[in-house]
């Protein structure tokens, strides 16, 4: 054979190994490509219902904004603080013309004292607190930072501490309340709570470790934290709505004198300790997640049926979120995917003129502006794969 023909051969060989080479390369490069393609996609699959479920909901709440950008009522701020709030976290922006409406409504309310509240309201920290949330929300250009600043201020000096002559040992320390009344409760602790945290109060500030006091003796955990008579007589771990003042559960109470658990509170709880800074090695926080897996469903709020259910799934998703927890077993050791079950179940309840509401009344869950503000808020957490 002739070196001529040795050659041509070799280069066409070469050539050959050369294409399959290259052909391998590429088929490798587009593996990757391929499987990046089809999360993306399947993403967007699980997003454009989301979207679309916002989209329905925004759009109720604009077709029930009253002319003086209120909801439901001209001098109820916790409700149109609540709206406000859901509806930028939901997609509107702060320049919309109903948000913007919203937001000179609630600015009717800034007091000289630096809170946000209707002058003649009982609940002075609910209403400051969520008018925050939504001026933190609508901060994105700096504008309101000296107005949450105040509203911060005024919040501190309502919680129960030394200030009112309320002692480190007393039930009531550190927590927050209505103004009518004698006692603060973890609700309105919880809502305090979730203020502060907006407004870049640090875990470490006496505000949020007193805080932590009065919602570790809302749980029912026999421990150095909670000496009140009510942690023994059930101590699994769940919450209750207040230690102080004799004490009370909107469960009820236990036959020996106990104050039952319920999920609600439980969440609200969780969630408050996290913000206050404890980890999960934490003892409170270790039987709080215990109870919560225990307790897991979305059929109900366990303990108090459907009353409160919506605010529930807000707890829920504020929670699990702050945990850092992409799945939750249950009590039988299944491992559910919260984010994608939560949103499932919301999206199959929302109605038609795209609002939600809940049958169950009691709590103004019946009013379907509030209801679905809880629900675009807690949506915000359900997003795939890190509800942020």
């Amino acid at each position: 054979m002739s070196k001529s023909l040795i050659r041509k051969r070799w280069l066409v060989g070469a050539c050959g190994t050369l294409l399959v080479l290259v052909g391998a390369r590429s088929d490798a490069a587009d593996k990757p490509k391929s499987k990046a393609n089809k999360v993306t996609a399947k993403l967007e699959n699980e997003a454009a219902p989301l979207t679309a479920a916002r989209k329905k909901g925004l759009e109720f709440l604009r077709t029930t904004q009253a002319a003086d950008g209120s909801w439901t009522s001209p001098t109820a701020p916790g409700i149109a603080g609540l709206v406000t709030a859901a509806m930028i976290k939901g997609g509107a922006k702060p320049d919309d013309p109903a948000v913007a409406r919203a937001l000179a409504h609630l600015s009717s309310f800034v007091q000289e004292d630096g809170g946000i509240y209707e002058l003649k309201s009982a609940h002075r920290n609910y209403e400051t607190s969520i008018c925050l949330l939504a001026f933190h929300a609508a901060n994105r250009d700096r504008r309101y930072d000296q107005r949450i600043a105040d509203a911060r201020d005024f919040l501190k000096k309502l919680q129960w501490d030394d200030s009112e002559g309320v002692a480190a040992d007393d039930p009531k320390f550190g927590g927050a309340g209505y103004g009518n009344s004698q006692r603060p409760d973890l609700s309105n602790t919880a809502f305090l709570l979730e203020a502060l945290k907006a407004a870049g109060v640090d875990k470490d500030d006496p505000a949020m470790q007193n805080a932590l006091i009065f919602v570790s003796r809302c749980q029912n955990l026999e421990s150095e934290h909670n000496t009140t008579p009510f942690a023994s007589k059930v101590n699994d771990g769940g919450f209750y709505y207040t230690p102080a003042a004799g004490g009370n559960s909107q469960a009820g109470p236990t036959d020996n004198g106990g104050l039952r658990s319920y999920a609600s509170m439980t969440y609200a709880g969780l969630k408050s300790m996290i913000y206050a800074g404890l980890g999960p090695d934490d003892p409170r926080v270790a039987a709080a997640v215990k109870w919560v897996q225990k307790h897991y469903t979305l059929d109900e709020n366990p303990g108090m049926g459907q009353q409160g259910l919506l605010y529930y799934y807000h707890t829920i998703a504020r929670a699990l979120d702050a945990m850092q927890m992409q799945r939750i077993a249950d009590n039988n050791g299944v491992e559910h995917d919260w984010r994608r079950e939560l949103r499932e179940h919301l999206l199959s309840l929302q109605k038609e003129n795209g609002s939600w509401v809940n049958p169950e009344k009691r709590w103004m869950e019946g009013d379907p502006n509030l209801a679905t503000a809880y629900v675009l808020l807690t949506l915000v957490y359900c997003e795939a794969p890190t509800g942020k």
